[in-house]
């Protein structure tokens, strides 16, 4: 399986930030980007995955979906 590196961020904290307010289940943390490392074996599958964990009904935004080079270390 492929590595894959996710970026996403919760766009209804980010407004409340912006706002000058919190979320209420989520702390101001989320307004900022997280990278999240998955394997998986293809984009689709890290997407769905992803979007299972994080739903955008939540708020959750994936800005990307990166595939990391195999290491020689690994």
């Amino acid at each position: 399986m492929a590595k894959f590196e996710v970026t996403i961020f919760n766009q209804q904290v980010r407004q409340k930030v912006q706002d000058g307010e919190h979320h209420e289940h989520f702390t101001d943390e989320w307004a900022d980007f997280r990278y999240v490392d998955i394997r998986a074996e293809n984009e689709d599958h890290v997407r769905a995955r992803i979007e299972d964990r994080y739903p955008a009904k939540q708020g959750f935004v994936i800005d990307s979906i990166l595939k990391q080079d195999a290491s020689k270390f690994e």
